[in-house]
């Protein structure tokens, strides 16, 4: 046998022996490795796989092998000349607008204006089947369209109808079922509809100022140097407000989205891990007990306690190895089953296959994690001397284990927490994370011992059940620490996740409707201004319109300093990243309030100056005094920082970061942008009348808004609850665990009742009441820490008001308590079953 083989070192020998009777007191450390392994594995094999996914179809998602994005500007003809001679050029243009039937019925499109190339890579799916230019071709006076089957359902139209989009009449020739390059296009408020180049073009939906997006995308030769091709662009061309992606960086806002959620988690899964190591370290420390009376023979023997150390340490690791092996093997099938479940919006299906890296590091992960909660027991027996270890059942040793430990101790945990810094695409969002488990563990040890102590000096209740319950707080051995640290990261995490997607819920839903207008409309000319504004306030039921200028501009420069030279907050980067929204005003909204600086007298016409906001601007090194050049129109322009604003963004109403004073813009092209406020019952007569009379404004309905961005905040939710369900799960086990370790030292306690005379159903009151406090001391700590953590989020990085919600503090509560009591008087009630000869005898 393996076991016998002289060329193992002894201590292998010695752990393989001791293999030979199963590995029950492991069961609960096998589940917490495999529960945390198999989340960071699936997790990052998933992650990998949509990636490589991506990778694999860049040039479908993008549309080509390299894209020019300008905004509100076509390029010029030495570009299109140039980029002719490279490889096949695609043009096409993109805009919301609204499409209305011939009964008058409206709604909001995203109207995608292409050409006969299109699409450069992949293929447009429809129904029927028709190629691009059949659908889009003009017969006589009228275009043809393929549109979204959303549309369809608004306008209650079907194939053969017409639609009016800006000046022209369009024929529904097929039902999009595919857009190969959607995912590229980021978020859309309203369904697609594709059309000709040529025809938006004379759709009168082309004037000054009017918010498009025109696209210039290239297939070129496989060996094309699509860097270099980028430089030379750069080089060549004035690319001021050009964004330029080849098919390595298609859907960069997917990519984010995918890496981030990736990032949040694996986190998750990690802290499962960690909230597992608890457990872990529990299991060891149970063993260890369970093999006191062996230890102790073994060193009367003469066995050293290096040899102690190695033979327990062998267990272990043989025993994690397995567990992490089972997680590996679930994390590297999970993939392929969850892929089943990602949205249909994902342009690409996860590859198949085992990717090594992130098992990799899901490996590792477990054994560090092994290593840093084992240490500890292990280090302890090493060093207890026989004597010691014969008497730690009724008196255990609190001494710490030697140095060399504490740094095998210090050396993990420096080893997970770089691991999960490094390896992050948000290295910040990872170290906090990583710093809060480290104030989590400090904040719940210091806690439990703090629960012990004044357990221990409490006065003595006159009941002896409850003298006994509260005695089983702080006895030698008692679970107190184990519970409310195990159980207590579980709770903290569930609290807190459940808090944080609550309060998004409710302000989404109790705060927003009631504050946000009814309608933004947009794309209101200059000349028509006057007359939407007298035709708005003359629909019955509207209460308030507010229009303001709009132009769009790109932040070049502040203080004389190119803005990709600038050195700023991080937070606050997205202002210098592309076009940004600009107005002016005569007066201060009624959205912000003046903080620092003056306004604008009446009748201003000086030098170009601006108000921004109060956090923006500190964000980016500015003060009073200070200049800022925007780019707008191709235009440079330098202005002076006058003021700044205290904004409240909660108004869903029109905020500018950049608000320029009232006459510098003023004679620019641009076009006007209004709110409306309206009785429910008149929202659908305002969207009638406006946008029949007004068939170039673009209305944007808040309930459409709302639609989609609560549909985003379910699959968010779906995640937290998710996230939530794992916290639970790690800390059930772990509880278990902890109980579990404890159970020869229950055994050894209701032996010593029963002996003196107490009856079963005393005994187990006793300990109902032990673990009912002990339930609603750790469900109270957790929902504290859980609730500061949820605050924090809340308030801090979504800047919203925080509420206490009473169904997440219940279920805390109520988890903390059902899960204790449940496995605790499990554990009891076997201890209990324990015949009291038995146990005299073996003692």
């Amino acid at each position: 046998m393996i076991s016998r083989h002289t060329g193992l070192p002894v201590s292998l020998r010695f752990a393989l022996r001791e293999l030979r009777g199963g590995v029950r007191g492991f069961r609960i450390f096998a589940a917490c490795l495999t529960l945390g392994v198999a989340v960071i594995a699936a997790v990052g094999s998933l992650t990998k796989a949509i990636e490589d996914g991506m990778a694999r179809e860049g040039q479908t998602i993008l549309g080509g092998d390299l894209e020019v994005r300008i905004f509100q500007q076509e390029a010029g003809p030495e570009f299109i000349n140039w980029a002719a001679t490279q490889g096949t050029l695609s043009r096409s243009a993109r805009l919301r607008t609204m499409a209305r039937s011939e009964a008058g019925e409206a709604t909001l499109i995203e109207l995608r204006a292409v050409d006969t190339h299109y699409p450069l890579y992949g293929r447009l799916e429809t129904s029927p089947q028709l190629e691009t230019p059949t659908i889009t071709e003009r017969h006589g006076d009228v275009w043809g369209i393929a549109v979204d089957p959303l549309v369809a359902d608004r306008l209650n139209v079907k194939l053969g109808d017409r639609l009016k989009i800006g000046n022209l009449t369009a024929d529904i020739r097929a039902m999009i079922t595919r857009e190969p390059d959607k995912a590229n296009l980021g978020f859309q408020l309203g369904p697609s509809v594709i059309i000709s180049h040529e025809a938006l073009m004379s759709s009168g939906l082309v004037v000054p100022g009017s918010l498009i997006d025109h696209y210039y995308k290239l297939r070129v030769a496989p060996a094309t140097d699509l860097k270099a091709l980028r430089d030379e662009i750069k080089d060549d061309f004035e690319t001021d407000g050009w964004r330029i992606n080849d098919r390595t960086t298609s859907a960069p806002g997917l990519r984010r989205f995918v890496d981030q959620m990736g990032m949040f988690l694996t986190l998750v899964g990690l802290s499962a891990l960690v909230v597992g190591g608890v457990g872990v370290g529990n299991a060891v420390k149970g063993y260890m007990d369970q093999k006191t009376r062996t230890i102790a023979t073994f060193k009367i023997l003469g066995a050293e306690g290096g040899l102690i150390f190695a033979t327990y340490l062998w267990q272990i690791m043989l025993i994690a190895a397995g567990a992490i092996a089972i997680g590996l093997l679930v994390g590297a099938m999970l993939p392929g089953v969850l892929a089943n479940f990602l949205p249909e919006s994902l342009p690409v299906k996860p590859d198949s296959g085992v990717f090594a890296a992130p098992l990799a590091m899901a490996g590792l992960y477990g054994f560090l994690i092994t290593a840093a909660f084992t240490a500890w027991p292990l280090g302890q027996a090493r060093d207890l001397p026989a004597v010691r270890l014969f008497r730690a059942l009724v008196a255990p040793d609190r001494k710490r284990p030697r140095l060399v430990y504490l740094l095998l101790i210090a050396l993990a945990g420096v080893g997970i927490a770089a691991l999960a810094i490094g390896f992050a695409g948000d290295r910040m969002m990872a170290a906090g994370f990583a710093g809060a488990c480290v104030v989590a563990f400090a904040l719940l040890l210091g806690l439990a011992a703090l629960v012990e102590k004044l357990a221990a000096n409490s006065p003595r209740p006159r009941k002896a059940l409850l003298r006994l319950a509260i005695a089983n707080l702080h006895r030698p051995g008692a679970a107190t620490s184990a519970v409310i640290l195990s159980m207590g990261l579980g709770l903290t995490l569930f609290a807190s996740l459940s808090l944080i997607e609550g309060n998004l819920t409710k302000q989404l839903a109790d705060e927003v409707p009631s504050e946000a207008p009814a309608f933004f409309m947009l794309d209101i000319q200059s000349h028509e201004r006057d007359a939407f504004e007298q035709a708005a306030k003359a629909v019955p039921g509207v209460e308030e319109v507010m229009l303001v200028p709009n132009l769009r501009g790109k932040v070049i420069a502040l203080n004389g300093v190119p803005s990709e030279e600038a050195v700023i907050d991080p937070e606050y980067k997205w202002i210098l990243r592309g076009d940004r929204g600009l107005s002016y005003g005569d007066s201060l909204p009624d959205t912000s309030t003046l903080v620092e600086g003056d306004w604008w007298p009446e009748g201003y016409s000086g030098e170009p100056e601006v108000s921004l906001g109060r956090e923006e601007a500190i964000g980016l090194g500015l003060k009073i005094g200070d200049t800022i050049t925007v780019n707008i129109m191709g235009r440079d322009i330098t202005a002076k920082v006058r003021s700044l604003r205290q904004i409240d963004w909660g108004t869903f109403g029109f905020n500018f970061v950049i608000l320029f004073d009232p006459y510098t813009l003023k004679a620019a092209p641009h076009t006007y942008m209004a709110t409306l406020k309206a009785a429910s019952e008149a929202e659908e007569l305002a969207h009638r009348t406006l946008t029949r009379a007004y068939p170039g404004v673009t209305a944007i309905r808040m309930k459409e808004v709302l639609g989609t961005v609560n549909a985003m905040l379910q699959d968010i939710g779906l995640a937290i609850r998710v996230t939530a369900v794992v916290a639970i799960v790690a800390g059930i086990l772990v509880l278990a665990g902890a109980i579990a370790a404890g159970f020869r030292q229950r055994v050894y306690e209701s032996v010593i009742l029963k002996m003196v005379g107490a009856v079963r159903r005393q005994v187990l009151m006793a300990y109902l009441m032990e673990y009912l406090l002990l339930g609603l001391l750790t469900a109270s700590i957790a929902l504290g820490l859980g609730s500061i953590a949820g605050w924090v989020v809340v308030t801090s990085v979504w800047e919203m008001e925080f509420q206490l919600l009473w169904a997440p503090v219940l279920g805390t509560l109520a988890a903390g308590l059902v899960v204790t009591i449940g496995l605790g008087l499990i554990s009891s009630s076997r201890a209990l079953a324990v015949p009291p000869n038995r146990v005299l005898r073996d003692e």
